[in-house]
């Protein structure tokens, strides 16, 4: 049984007016004191969206009800582009292929996951890129572009070709645009036209974390 598909991406007008982004796991404990403590339960953000702002035309709407079909509600996952945050550099940026570091050189490693860093003064945090967009990736050893590799875009692992393997200690960097694994999280797409006219429909998509895609 599918359960991705990696094309076609679900449609970009449709996308381009979500709304939507990452969403973190936090329990608090709020002691007698009035101090908190905060537990974070997961590595990696799961982003939400919310599709329906983006079904401004009927021809829209046919369109989104057409890949819900084909997509089975919330069995089969499918690329999603997220247009405030699709680039391993800024929006407004080209992606280059010194970005992001992805890794370090053993001199017998030859695969790399693609990471997107996000940056707030000495700050960094990671995201494992698991949809890389054909075409777009940029690998750099030591700040020196690299053509030695492959990437499987459906797991967004790059593997250097033999003899070419990154030597100990040298920096592997990327740059990139990528996609967003997710799905449906409606099985039943339930609208009138009275709804759509209204904006008052809500359509949620999930992202999907590695393993599930």
């Amino acid at each position: 049984m599918t359960t991705f598909i990696e094309t076609p991406r679900f449609p970009d007008d449709i996308s381009y007016g979500s709304r939507g982004g990452p969403t973190f796991a936090t329990s608090i404990i709020e002691q007698d004191s009035g101090s908190e403590i905060r537990n974070q339960h997961w590595a990696y953000p799961r982003h939400t969206y919310d599709v329906a702002y983006g079904v401004t035309s009927f021809a829209r709407l046919e369109n989104l009800l057409s890949y819900h079909h084909i997509v089975a509600g919330r069995a089969i996952g499918f690329r999603y582009k997220d247009f405030l945050d699709f680039k391993s550099c800024l929006i407004s940026g080209t992606p280059s292929a010194t970005n992001c570091v992805i890794g370090t050189g053993t001199g017998a490693l030859s695969t790399f996951q693609l990471y997107k860093t996000y940056v707030q003064g000495s700050y960094t945090r990671s995201r494992k890129i698991l949809k890389p967009v054909i075409g777009t990736v940029l690998i750099a050893v030591n700040g020196t572009p690299s053509t030695d590799f492959t990437v499987d875009t459906t797991t967004g692992i790059v593997t250097f070709t033999e003899g070419n393997f990154p030597a100990g200690g040298t920096s592997i960097t990327a740059g990139f645009e990528f996609d967003v694994p997710v799905r449906f999280d409606v099985d039943a797409l339930s609208i009138n036209i009275e709804d759509y006219n209204a904006g008052s429909i809500s359509i949620p998509l999930i992202e999907l974390k590695f393993g599930d895609v």
